[in-house]
C-alpha cells in the first residue's frame, strides 16, 4: 500500500477526476509558464508540445491509476524521460523541470481536494490522496532522471567519437574544410597553430610502472604513475578536462594529445603539471594542417628510452622545440649508423672503453668554441693533460679531417646520432 497509495481510494473518484482534469491541464501550463522563468516563452515547436503533453498525460495517469489500482506501465513513463531528456538537450539542469513537478503537484492537489469534498470523502482518505499525488510526481521525476541521465551519456558518447575522429583527421592530414567540419561537431575551437604530444606507451610514472597504451568528451580507476589503457590514463583525463584547448586521445595504442595555440603565455606548463608524473614529448608548433607531421616527430623522440634528447627514464613533459637537431637525426637511424659507421671507422681498431672515451672526448671538442683542451677538460671533468693527450691521439687517429668544415660537420653529426641512439658515451 505504501508504494501504490492510490490503492486506497474508491476507484469512483477517477470519474470526478477526468472531469476535473478538462480545466486543471491548461490552468497547470499556464502557472508553469508564469512562474518559472525557464518556461516563460511561447509554447512552439517541440518545448510547446512536450509541456503541454506531460501536463496532460500526468493527470490522465492519476486518473488511470485510481481506477485501475495498478503501477504505471513502463510505457507510460516514456513521456517523462523524453522531458529529461529534452532539458538535456536545452543545456538546463533539472532545477526547472522538477519546479514545474512540484508546482503542478500543488496546483492538482487544490483541486482534487475540493473534488474529494464535494464527493463527501472522509479527511482520512483526503490525506491519502495527497499522499498518492506526490508518489506519482516522485514517480514522474525519477523518469525525467533517467532521460536526462540516458542524453547526456548519448551525448558525452557522440563527442567522444567525435573528438576521436577529429584527431584522426589531424593525425591524417585532412584538408582544411574537413577539419573545420570535424572540429565543430567535436566542439573543439580548430586553431591556426597546434602542437601534438606523445605520450610514452609504457614505464612512465615516477615508480616505473607500466601503463599500457590501449579515450572519452566530456570520460578502474588508476594513479597517474600506473595502470593500463584508458583506466591508466584517467589521471590525465581528469587533469585535462579544465584545459579546453588539449584535445585528447588516451585509448588507442599510441595515446597523444593536440594543443591548440600551445605558444600562448600558460598553455604549455598547465599540460607539463598534467603530464609531471609522465613521459611526454611536446612537439614543434606547426601550422594545423601539419599537426601530424608534429605528432610524428615528437613519436620519434619518444621511442628513443636512451640519450640526450630522447624521452629519457626520467617522467615530465620533453620538447621536441628545443631539440629540432635530434628529431632529425632519429628521422632516418640507419642513415645516421650508416654516417657513423663511415666517419667514426678511425675508431674501430680501439676497445670499446677507449673508443667511448674518445667518442665524447671529440664531441666536446668540435662543440667548444675555442677547441682547447683546458676547456674540453672542464666541460669533461678531466684533467687538462689528460684531455691534452686524448685531442693528440684523435688528432692522429682522424687527421686532415679534422681541417675539413664538410668532415667535422658529419663527424659531429655522427657523433650526435650515436649518442641519441646509444645514449651518450663514457667520458
Amino acid at each position: 500500500m505504501r508504494d501504490r497509495p492510490w490503492a486506497a481510494l474508491p476507484q469512483g473518484l477517477a470519474a470526478l477526476i477526468r472531469a476535473e482534469n478538462v480545466r486543471l491541464g491548461p490552468e497547470i501550463v499556464r502557472e508553469i509558464r508564469r512562474q518559472i522563468p525557464e518556461y516563460a516563452r511561447p509554447l512552439g515547436g517541440g518545448f510547446g508540445v512536450g509541456i503541454q503533453r506531460g501536463a496532460t498525460r500526468a493527470l490522465a495517469q492519476f486518473a488511470e491509476l485510481i481506477a485501475d489500482d495498478a503501477a504505471p506501465p513502463e510505457e507510460s513513463l516514456q513521456v517523462y524521460r523524453a522531458l529529461g531528456r529534452g532539458e538535456w538537450q536545452e543545456g538546463r539542469s533539472l532545477d526547472a523541470l522538477q519546479a514545474a513537478y512540484r508546482l503542478g503537484g500543488r496546483l492538482a492537489w487544490r483541486r482534487y481536494a475540493q473534488v474529494a469534498r464535494r464527493a463527501g470523502m472522509p479527511p482520512a482518505a483526503t490525506a491519502v490522496l495527497a499522499e498518492a499525488i506526490f508518489a506519482h510526481i516522485d514517480e514522474m521525476a525519477a523518469a525525467s532522471v533517467e532521460g536526462y541521465s540516458e542524453a547526456r551519456a548519448d551525448a558525452v558518447g557522440t563527442l567522444r567519437r567525435s573528438r576521436r575522429r577529429l584527431v584522426e583527421l589531424l593525425t591524417e592530414g585532412a584538408s582544411m574544410a574537413v577539419l573545420v567540419e570535424a572540429a565543430r561537431s567535436a566542439r573543439w575551437e580548430l586553431p591556426e597553430r597546434i602542437a601534438a604530444v606523445a605520450l610514452a606507451s609504457s614505464g612512465s610514472g615516477s615508480n616505473g610502472n607500466s601503463n599500457g597504451s590501449s579515450i572519452g568528451n566530456g570520460g578502474g580507476s588508476a594513479t597517474s604513475g600506473g595502470g593500463s589503457g584508458a583506466e591508466g590514463y584517467a589521471a590525465v583525463a581528469a587533469g585535462l578536462r579544465p584545459l579546453a584547448f588539449a584535445l585528447a586521445e588516451l585509448e588507442g595504442p599510441e595515446p597523444c594529445l593536440y594543443l591548440a595555440d600551445p605558444e600562448l603565455p600558460g598553455r604549455r606548463e598547465q599540460v607539463g603539471r598534467v603530464l609531471a608524473d609522465r613521459r611526454a614529448v611536446l612537439g614543434p608548433v606547426v601550422p594545423v594542417g601539419q599537426a601530424g607531421q608534429s605528432l610524428r616527430w615528437a613519436r620519434t623522440v619518444a621511442a628513443r628510452g636512451t640519450g640526450r634528447g630522447a624521452a629519457g627514464a626520467a617522467p615530465g613533459l620533453l620538447r621536441c622545440d628545443e631539440r629540432l637537431s635530434s628529431v632529425l637525426l632519429l628521422g632516418d637511424e640507419e642513415l645516421v649508423r650508416l654516417l657513423a659507421a663511415r666517419r667514426l671507422a678511425p675508431l674501430d681498431g680501439l676497445t670499446e672503453k677507449r673508443r667511448h672515451r674518445l667518442e665524447a672526448t671529440l664531441l666536446v671538442w668540435l662543440e667548444s668554441s675555442r677547441g682547447s683542451a683546458p676547456e674540453v677538460a672542464e666541460r669533461l671533468g678531466l684533467h687538462p693533460q689528460t684531455a691534452r693527450q686524448r685531442m693528440r691521439k684523435i688528432e692522429e687517429l682522424f687527421g686532415p679531417a679534422l681541417t675539413d668544415p664538410d668532415a667535422r660537420f658529419e663527424i659531429e653529426l655522427a657523433l650526435r646520432g650515436r649518442e641519441l641512439m646509444d645514449g651518450p658515451a663514457e667520458a
